[in-house]
């Protein structure tokens, strides 16, 4: 039996286990930088494996180091385990055990496969070249992410490559997208307060009332991706929260506004931020209020290698999983991701598995009926498994 057929049974024999790690993990979700169960759970997976297990950071993350004892290069595989503060709307019997946290973005997924994963390489470590690093990484969903804390410490000291994947709701089972160079968005998020001066409705003259302003500030930021971007790059601009509560007869002194924003050029985002301090400051002028803004750039733009992309969908072509229906070039993704990070300091590649329900329904990311077909960790197993024989190979 050849090492690819021999990691394939494994991981075939091992399919209920990844299904109970993924629904334990499912009923005890953590929030970002407060998975302090979740990852005392994952580390005593590996306890009595022949394996290193290192801490990296200040948070929760570590790796887990599968040395072959024969040279060649190191490669690191990438899964995220933070949950989000979401209150889970289904009714499984998994369903999250903790009020207001949810796994609604499929990291229990991730993680469930890559403990499979990992065991079934390690117990084959004698037949690999080279090494695995497994990273099990916290707080991927909240800035500054939990990759930036990792990289500082030397998760990826001499790390030649690194491969994460992503289940996604938004393509069938049994597909694998995939995408060359600039993949996913980069991400900033801004809040502004504008302070002006507070008095009664009936004599707004008196007054320099900071809820005008502040929607006038809206309006006016349509214009940035409008008038400011090229048309043939990709830009957004939402604001997300308008904090205005007050009385019907008091004008307000002070809004606070929260904004997301999402470019696919890291030239854009200078651009974009440039813009939005200028109409802020521009309703200062026009308004006599005081703009007091809050900008946190963070995420990058997530870029896949391309040479390390072909090489690992060609790989995945080639053993012709039969879980495995439709291989596609899925185009660029619109939400962010801090494995941009990691790929930012290493050549690396990120590509997805569908995992949508049989019936097709949409139960979308981030949503409180986030659903997720199980049959997707097979298949992310049997993926990141081959890619990883290959590129060792």
């Amino acid at each position: 039996m050849d090492l690819q057929t021999e990691l394939m049974h494994k991981l075939e024999a091992a399919e209920p286990e990844m299904i109970r790690i993924r629904r334990h993990l499912h009923a005890h979700p953590e929030i970002s930088f407060h998975e302090v169960k979740t990852a005392a759970y994952i580390k005593a997976f590996y306890q009595n494996l022949d394996c290193t297990v290192t801490e990296y950071g200040e948070g929760y993350g570590f790796a887990v180091d599968i040395d072959s004892g024969h040279p060649g290069k190191k490669l690191a595989l990438r899964a995220d385990f933070d949950a989000l503060a979401v209150q889970e709307d289904n009714e499984l019997p998994f369903k999250s055990q903790n009020p207001g946290v949810m796994h609604a973005c499929g990291h229990d997924a991730h993680t469930a496969y890559m403990m499979v994963l990992a065991k079934a390489l390690i117990e084959l470590k004698d037949q690999l070249k080279g090494s695995v690093r497994i990273i099990h990484q916290p707080a991927e969903e909240v800035s500054p992410g939990g990759a930036k804390g990792m990289l500082a410490a030397g998760v990826l000291t001499d790390v030649d490559n690194v491969l994460g994947v992503h289940v996604m709701t938004s393509m069938p089972t049994g597909s694998i997208g995939y995408h060359l160079n600039e993949t996913q968005t980069g991400r900033g998020n801004f809040t502004i307060t504008f302070t002006g001066k507070g008095g009664h409705a009936s004599m707004p003259h008196l007054s320099n009332d900071a809820i005008v302003a502040g929607s006038y500030f809206v309006t006016a930021l349509q214009t940035v991706v409008s008038r400011r971007i090229d048309p043939f790059d990709t830009a957004s601009v939402t604001i997300g929260s308008f904090d205005g509560v007050g009385s019907f007869n008091a004008i307000k002194e002070s809004v606070t506004l929260k904004g997301d924003v999402r470019i696919m050029k890291e030239s854009t985002r200078t651009t974009v931020r440039h813009q939005i301090e200028q109409i802020a400051h521009g309703m200062e002028a026009m308004f006599g209020v005081h703009a007091d803004i809050d900008y946190d750039d963070n995420y990058p733009v997530l870029f896949n290698d391309p040479t390390l992309t072909a090489q690992t969908i060609d790989s995945i072509k080639q053993a012709q999983l039969p879980e495995v229906t439709k291989i596609f070039d899925c185009g660029p993704q619109d939400p962010s991701e801090d494995f941009a990070y990691f790929a930012q300091d290493t050549p690396s590649t990120f590509f997805y598995v569908g995992c949508q329900t049989s019936d097709g329904a949409n139960h979308p990311h981030h949503s409180p009926d986030f659903l997720m077909n199980e049959d997707a960790l097979l298949i992310a197993g049997k993926a990141v498994g081959t890619a990883t024989l290959n590129y060792l190979s």
